[in-house]
């Protein structure tokens, strides 16, 4: 067995709130070594260009998630404000595009997902945006990680989507219609 397979088996046989939660515990870790070792790691992987970063000492976060989502020089990523443009809401590939159909899009690897469900089961919200189109940002390990606003206006309600209510109890993918 390859390295990558007993990953991946290791990761198929943990229970995934178990896995979620050390995972998450590490991430929030401020102990030096712990912390530091991640991210020196990451960065050597993934080759994270830190020159990119208002602040580029890698080592120099408290945690994991202050340096995964780490602030990138403003210069960088200069806002579109071109009058009715749409500016890509996060650092990353448009790895979808498509229109809302039956109420499901297409996201990723083959798989449809209900566009209720990615609204957190509120049907009267997923009701505005039948007929409507979608696009998916695919954020690779490198990139930053903060999303924003991708047109003037105002926030007025955001949603906690618990994975769960997208995949299932059982960690399902999304089904096609």
């Amino acid at each position: 067995m390859t390295k990558d397979q007993l990953f991946a088996f290791a990761q198929h046989i943990t229970p995934q709130k178990t896995l979620s939660r050390a995972i998450g515990k590490i991430a929030e870790c401020e102990n030096t070594w712990v912390k530091n070792t991640f991210i020196s790691q990451f960065v050597k992987k993934y080759q994270v260009d830190m020159s990119e970063a208002i602040n580029s000492d890698a080592l120099s976060y408290r945690n994991f998630n202050d340096f995964f989502t780490r602030a990138i020089r403003p210069e960088l990523r200069p806002i579109c404000n071109e009058e009715n443009s749409i500016a890509c809401p996060a650092d990353g590939a448009v790895s979808q595009l498509g229109n809302i159909e039956h109420g499901t899009l297409f996201q990723a690897k083959c798989h449809y997902y209900s566009l209720t469900s990615l609204l957190g089961g509120d049907a009267s919200l997923s009701n505005l945006f039948l007929g409507g189109s979608f696009a998916t940002v695919y954020l690779s390990p490198k990139d930053y990680h903060r999303v924003h606003m991708p047109l003037s206006g105002k926030l007025t309600k955001m949603i906690h989507i618990h994975w769960e209510a997208i995949f299932g109890q059982q960690g399902n993918s999304g089904t096609n219609p």
